[in-house]
């Protein structure tokens, strides 16, 4: 039996994708803090399809030992997608940040998934029909004001995504590694980074997607060859393109 991974299961894009996958009869490891909104999830998934095998594991993936812990817990599943969406942003100046909350961020944004993305690429990479997927953001194409440090996070999954996808075409590994960066989209994100209680996305954002939406993308992603799912920053179309960043194959 095979397992589709998915962090920061418990709202937003995670919680959309993680029913996408189930509709399509993947059974299902989804991760998160919050316990209460991950068995919530299951009901969901099991009302959707009853056939999918659920399993639930809460954890808080902005302490990196847990990021260890989390993958040696897993080690009796057979894995077959795993996607790092969990992570969180923030807006305020670099001067003015909480650097509490900051030191948080990288944790999750940048360590955690390094650790996951490289220990699940270790078993993996030469099995048939896996798949590694990073949630970026547009952020980490461009970056935007009062964002800074927050675009630098995802600036690296980018980075380091693309990066690995070269390495792995050059090994002629079997495993396909892949970057999703959403823009604007209706979740919890903005919330948490201006750590307010309540967020109306209509009539503040002048343009969105919604979660769903978010996990449809996803999906194109997940059934496509291309490296990099986009949403233009423009048009607000997603896009499926090839590595974007320079890369100098290494001499050695």
């Amino acid at each position: 039996m095979k397992y589709t991974v998915v962090t920061g299961a418990s709202s937003g894009i995670g919680y959309e994708t993680a029913l996408a996958f189930a509709a399509r009869g993947k059974n299902l490891i989804v991760v998160a803090r919050r316990k209460e909104q991950l068995e919530e999830l299951k009901s969901e998934i099991t009302r959707i399809n009853p056939d999918v095998d659920v399993i639930i594991r809460a954890t808080d993936l902005s302490v990196s030992e847990n990021a260890y812990k989390l993958y040696e817990g897993l080690q009796g599943f057979q894995i077959e997608t795993w996607i790092n969406n969990a992570g969180f942003g923030n807006f305020a100046s670099v001067a003015q940040q909480d650097l509490d909350k900051i030191s948080a961020m990288l944790h999750l944004n940048i360590e955690s998934l390094t650790i996951l993305s490289s220990l699940f690429v270790r078993d993996y990479s030469n099995v048939e029909g896996t798949q590694l997927i990073n949630v970026s953001s547009g952020g980490g194409y461009t970056i935007v004001g009062n964002a800074i440090t927050y675009c630098a996070t995802k600036f690296y999954v980018s980075a380091f995504t693309e990066g690995l996808s070269h390495e792995l075409n050059s090994q002629g590994a079997l495993m396909q590694a892949k970057v999703l960066a959403p823009a604007a989209t209706e979740t919890e994100f903005a919330k948490h980074s201006f750590d307010v209680t309540e967020f109306e996305y209509h009539g503040t954002v002048p343009k969105f997607h919604t979660a769903k939406e978010m996990a449809g993308f996803m999906l194109e992603l997940y059934d496509n060859n291309r490296v990099v799912g986009i949403v233009n920053a423009l048009t607000y179309e997603f896009e499926l393109r090839d590595t974007i960043f320079n890369y100098v194959a290494s001499t050695r």
